[in-house]
């Protein structure tokens, strides 16, 4: 059937699409108050621009295809992060802070979730230029302006840290692949087969890595880690971090989990998660990746968030009934024209009939016509449908 569209991609109708397109212009408005400009990187590019940097895991989410023209393999983009990494790095080439944002549709060879979509709208915000803990502070804060502004406000933010896992990593000294495997199960927090793992790994990190699934709650968790885990530089930087998030963002809903570490092959420091009170997937992710830009020949301090629009606008309150649309005859009158004028100046939806499609105009969503009375036009019920 030609009309039947692949698993996990779907059209927005015109209610949805309404809604998609009303979302997205009142966040990258907030963007630009907040001196966050617009970019609007290509949908595909040359692979090794796509994914150098960006881990495997990005590699294995991305449609590949050859270029017809070149003969290199090329990419669909399935994270714009990168591809705006590349624009800071190697054609804005700015010396100090930028901040930039961006929204557009992104590919995915498999979808996230059993009923998420494989063609996700990215929406995102990224700050470059500063390594202070405040780069992070304000994007936090961004992100939970824009849930909030988006009507669906983050009920918790877990913060982590990707340093204390390569730490400790590197103190067990794990070859890549188990520490591929120690990854998965810190993510699955699965405490039985992570005991298993790490049964010939030395103290103290066996039991550092050991206690990280249970480091998660409020700030009181970061007095914990301190408590539990090695006395060293390369933990206790990571840790001071988290506790001047902790103090900059206590108004906020902040938690944090020490297991949390998604993205580890792609961040370099603060990784975090927002989630809504009816989301239990989440809503946004996002965190530092300072190593991204070395891959476009000029390393840069980044931080950001990014989110789906779709799935965003999924949690959103279903919306009243808009006023629906005013009917015009076609008619050359030159007051007529005048009157259709101004309403549309008010914001008022007007179309004008074309001949031959009577008893039509409800299902388009007029609701009101245009009709002159005696030398002026009126807006009255529409009539006759």
């Amino acid at each position: 059937m030609r009309w039947v569209l692949p698993d996990h991609i779907q059209d927005a109708l015109p209610s949805d699409a309404h809604r998609l397109e009303s979302l997205r212009r009142r966040l990258l408005d907030a963007f630009r108050l907040r001196g966050y400009q617009l970019v609007m990187p290509p949908l595909l590019e040359y692979l090794d621009s796509l994914t150098t940097g960006a881990g495997k895991d990005l590699e294995l989410r991305t449609f590949k295809l050859v270029d017809q023209l070149s003969g290199r393999s090329m990419g669909v983009r399935a994270d714009m992060t990168p591809q705006v990494t590349r624009i800071d790095a190697h054609l804005l080439n700015r010396r100090g802070v930028s901040r930039l944002c961006y929204c557009g549709s992104v590919l995915h060879t498999l979808p996230s979730t059993l009923t998420g979509t494989r063609e996700p709208l990215q929406l995102g915000a990224e700050l470059y230029g500063h390594a202070g803990i405040e780069a992070d502070v304000e994007i936090l804060r961004l992100l939970a302006e824009v849930l909030r502004l988006a009507e669906v406000p983050a009920s918790r933010i877990d913060i982590g840290h990707v340093g204390l896992f390569h730490a400790l990593a590197a103190r067990a000294g794990l070859v890549p692949g188990r520490e591929e495997e120690l990854f998965d199960l810190l993510q699955a927090k699965d405490v039985p087969e992570l005991r298993r793992m790490l049964a010939d790994v030395s103290e103290p990190a066996r039991s550092a890595l050991l206690a990280l699934p249970e480091l998660y709650g409020g700030p009181e968790v970061l007095a914990e880690a301190a408590a539990r885990l090695p006395q060293d530089a390369e933990i206790a930087g990571p840790l001071a971090e988290l506790r001047q998030l902790a103090d900059a963002l206590g108004d906020l809903p902040v938690s944090f989990d020490l297991a949390d570490l998604r993205g580890y092959h792609y961040h370099s420091g603060i990784v975090f998660a927002a989630y809504g009170a009816e989301s239990p997937a989440a809503l946004a992710l996002g965190g530092r990746y300072d190593r991204v830009g070395q891959a476009f020949g000029r390393a840069r301090p980044a931080t950001g968030f990014s989110l789906d629009l779709r799935e965003l606008a999924w949690h959103l309150p279903i919306p009243a009934a808009p006023a629906g649309a005013v009917l015009a005859p076609p008619d050359d009158d030159a007051g007529l024209a005048s009157e259709v004028s101004a309403l549309r100046a008010r914001g008022e939806i007007v179309m004008v009939a074309l001949p031959g499609h009577e008893g039509t105009w409800n299902e388009a969503g007029c609701d009101r016509q245009l009709v002159k009375r005696g030398d002026r036009w009126a807006v009255v019920p529409l009539q006759g449908e």
